[in-house]
């Protein structure tokens, strides 16, 4: 019984205890977002390295080994939202894609994760901010 008592104290004190945890940060203008980035992108053959530049006004290219996607931050009722299209390889043309984005921030690092509205489409994707 002792016994049990103290790994329950101790599984506590080990839950409770969550540094490093990234806080999502609240972004009221797409601005914040400018700048360049780098991480990595899931496509359809895995995860690819890719850089992503934003504009003030939210537009933004990303590049990947196997493509370039152009696309848009804008804010729909305070939540960060992106729409984008490929535009490479030219064979391949998509449709425009809609999602939702998040910014967080963990040990001096801020980190942009964006995932598609629709489950089943290559594209999530997760940044951090460089400059």
């Amino acid at each position: 019984m002792r016994m049990r008592r103290a790994l329950l104290l101790a599984a506590v004190f080990a839950l409770s205890t969550l540094d490093g945890v990234a806080e999502e940060k609240q972004i009221v203008d797409v601005k914040e977002l400018a700048g360049s980035w780098r991480g990595w992108v899931t496509e359809v053959a895995g995860d690819e390295w890719a850089t992503m530049n934003v504009s003030a006004d939210g537009s933004y290219k990303a590049s990947a080994i196997s493509t370039t996607t152009l696309g848009k931050f804008y804010l729909e009722a305070g939540k960060l939202r992106y729409r984008s299209r490929r535009t490479t390889p030219a064979a391949m043309p998509s449709a425009e894609v809609f999602g939702t984005a998040s910014v967080s921030e963990d040990n001096g690092k801020t980190i942009l994760t964006l995932m598609p509205d629709e489950p089943n489409y290559p594209g999530r994707a997760e940044y951090e901010k460089v400059k």
